[in-house]
């Protein structure tokens, strides 16, 4: 049985979407390599775009709440505008909060601040300051509009995944109702834009694997001993060769566009280059043989391989080399000028030197990074949320009792991530048993984005936090929606069998949103009275 519920039929044990020499002719063979997607395009967007209303609701509503720099905005508010002000980070004064609150924007202190994360995120920070001034509604602006616009995203992959727009919207609205989520696209610090960026280079790269099999399938059809002739690939002899080569593939450059920007945005974000590299060989080996081709491998090799510098290397270095414009036009960027100042004046070179010395010492810095605070957790923690982070908390007193909490707190619903534990492991088994493309495509995303940390808690006992995890919650997402796929069945299953597995599906979606609305409290900055905060907290470890 298939996984997802508006899918064609395959062969028992036959992988999906066919990933085997095809054995059909026409129409066949083309519906086998790409399955139509389901119903009315009309749908397959208001669909996804009414739960995205819904999370823009949750995102925009009292963003200005809490009326304060919280956590690390600390860091990412002052940089941000002095990106806005003077095209670069400049130091700014230690106690920002106080400013703000009398009204002063005088936080800039100047000469350039040497930072330790790319600008791209502070710069996207900037955006909204320049379009709703120096407040905490103006500078969360930006990560909530990507936050929102990142349910979209997960909700139109989902539906071309499952070919199902119901399962599609089921995983927009997930994102929607994750507090980890909520709480990122609702503070301005900058891990929420590299989600955003990889999750769109893994949507362009889903769009591309059908764009490249429906090509393959249909220059194998026009092929002498193609379709359905005699001896051809539907009488399951191979086709000669490889495979043509298919150009540049420009769905594949804005996939590395939008990598580049990952990293310009953290650098965590480099682990989904390599990734999605390999990612993409994979599948277009996959192709190649789908269509029948005899040397599908050599295919590969001789066409696909050599563009792979291009969209793998040279897209995401220009897009990253890009976001740094600031510091290498206006000159006063942090060691703007320190190979000049170490004896290097070659035109050119000298501001690269500089730039590439910036680089390492930034490295150095993101490596060696061990002040741990009593909110670090080690990331195999992070999938049963071991160790939320508090963004914010005080004790106001306008709740009608003696006392009161109010809190902004990283956390994950567990509806989703404790069940993201249980669609793991289903994923794994059902890629080694049925070498599903799904499965193994969101396994090897959820790596990159997880595993990089490992190594570095064992290796370097560098500094962790759950939020971190922001990076794969969308594959977390798109797992169990594969799973809500098996409980609703194959749609030509018996009506019986639909019934059951709607109502199981409905169920776990309806304790979803029961959860959420419990946990939205903690989440949103609501003033409640301590007890109704307490009874939220349940374990120590979320206190």
């Amino acid at each position: 049985m298939k996984p997802f519920a508006s899918a064609p039929a395959a062969p028992a044990g036959a992988p999906a979407a066919g990933d085997q020499p095809a054995a059909r002719s026409g129409r066949a063979l083309r519906e086998l390599m790409v399955p139509p997607m389901p119903g009315s395009r009309a749908w397959g967007w208001a669909g996804p775009l009414l739960v995205t209303a819904l999370g823009a609701f949750l995102r925009f509503y009292r963003l200005g709440v809490p009326h304060a720099v919280v956590f690390d905005e600390t860091y990412y508010v002052p940089d941000a505008y002095s990106i806005l002000r003077h095209g670069v980070e400049y130091n700014h004064v230690k106690n920002v909060n106080a400013l703000l609150a009398r009204g002063s924007t005088h936080i800039l202190t100047g000469p350039g601040e040497y930072v330790v994360h790319p600008p791209l995120g502070k710069a996207m920070i900037a955006v909204g300051e320049w379009l709703f001034g120096l407040t905490p509604f103006g500078w969360r602006f930006s990560v909530a509009v990507a936050g929102t616009l990142a349910i979209l995203m997960t909700a139109r992959i989902a539906r071309r995944m499952t070919r199902s727009t119901l399962l599609g919207c089921a995983a927009g609205l997930l994102m929607a109702l994750d507090g980890l989520e909520l709480v990122l696209s609702r503070t301005a610090i900058l891990d929420v834009f590299v989600m955003f960026w990889t999750l769109a280079a893994f949507g362009m790269l889903v769009l591309d694997r059908d764009a490249a099999r429906t090509r393959l399938a249909d220059i194998a059809l026009a092929r002498p001993g193609g379709g359905a002739q005699p001896g051809g690939a539907a009488a399951g002899a191979p086709l000669p060769g490889g495979g043509p080569g298919l150009g540049i593939r420009w769905r594949r450059v804005l996939a590395g566009v939008f990598l580049g920007l990952a990293c310009a945005s953290k650098w965590n974000g480099i682990w989904y280059v390599l990734a999605f590299a390999g990612l993409a060989l994979a599948w277009d080996l996959g192709a190649r043989r789908a269509a029948g081709f005899r040397d599908p491998a050599g295919g590969v090799l001789r066409h696909d391989l050599r563009w792979m510098p291009a969209w793998f290397a040279a897209a995401p270095a220009a897009a990253y080399l890009a976001s740094w414009s600031g510091w290498f036009l206006t000159g006063t960027g942090y060691d703007r000028n320190w190979a000049a100042s170490n004896g290097n004046h070659v035109p050119v070179w000298s501001v690269l030197d500089s730039w590439y010395q910036y680089q390492k010492s930034m490295l150095s810095f993101g490596l060696g990074l061990t002040d741990h605070s009593g909110y670090v957790s080690e990331p195999w923690t992070w999938l049963v949320l071991g160790r939320p982070v508090s963004m914010y908390y005080a004790t106001p007193r306008t709740c009608g009792t003696g006392s009161c909490s109010q809190e902004v707190l990283a956390i994950g619903t567990p509806a989703i991530w404790w069940a993201s534990a249980l669609a793991l492991a289903f994923c794994l088994g059902w890629w080694i048993s049925r070498r599903d493309w799904r499965a193994g495509a969101l396994l090897l995303a959820v790596a990159a984005g997880w595993l990089p940390w490992f190594w570095f808690a064992w290796h370097d006992n560098r500094t962790e936090y759950f939020f971190y995890a922001i990076i794969f919650l969308p594959y977390l997402v798109l797992a169990i929606t594969l799973c809500l796929g098996l409980l609703l069945g194959p749609a030509r299953a018996a009506r019986g069998r639909r019934v059951s597995g709607s109502l199981a599906a409905g169920a776990y979606l309806l304790a979803v949103l029961a959860n959420f609305a419990w946990l939205y409290p903690v989440l949103a900055a609501s003033v409640v009275p301590y007890q109704d905060w307490l009874s939220r907290m349940w374990f120590r470890s979320w206190i």
